[in-house]
């Protein structure tokens, strides 16, 4: 069973040390990590955004989440529409038969419907990454150049999902 909850100061360590894991995996395959950020993402336990995947009283998986679109990416008509928005999700390599990354993606659907919000909305940079969001049910909605790279949008309508059969529940609603 899989919990999903918000992050605290105190989820700090745990996460620094999930997020090193995912960075090993990663180096070991030959792609980008982000190991020079790693104080800086776990850091982010405290800000009150960050929610983290518990397994077995273990940090499995995180995600930011903001009900704010960034401005620079979504149009203001697109911004209105009451969304979700995920952000530097990150799992442990260790759980991946599992799928902590698509239970985050599905949670914040339910989430987001739960809300009465219109869609879950994230980014990356990296065309795989829009490869395995596509699988979870987003959409990819556009691409812009920015100054860290070639970003790529997409989308899922939220919609209400039966978490207890995906194996998940969530502490406390956003």
């Amino acid at each position: 069973m899989f919990t999903m909850r918000p992050a605290t100061e105190a989820d700090t360590p745990g996460v620094a040390s999930m997020i090193t894991a995912r960075c090993d995996w990663m180096e070991q395959r030959g792609l980008e990590s982000w190991r020079e950020n790693v104080d800086d993402l776990a850091g982010q336990a405290g800000s009150g955004f960050m929610w983290v995947l518990e397994a077995e009283g273990r940090i499995v998986g995180c995600t930011t989440v903001m009900t704010q679109a960034p401005p620079k990416d979504w149009t203001s008509e697109e911004a209105a529409e009451e969304s979700l928005y995920l952000f530097t999700t990150v799992t442990d390599p260790g759980y991946r038969e599992h799928k902590p990354g698509t239970l985050i993606a599905l949670w914040a659907v339910d989430q987001a419907a739960r809300q009465g919000r219109q869609w879950v909305r994230r980014g990356c940079f990296f065309p795989e990454l829009v490869k395995y969001y596509e699988t979870q049910g987003f959409a990819l909605v556009k691409e812009m150049d920015r100054r860290a790279g070639h970003l790529y949008l997409l989308a899922r309508r939220a919609e209400r999902l039966d978490l207890d059969e995906l194996g998940l529940t969530a502490v406390v609603t956003i």
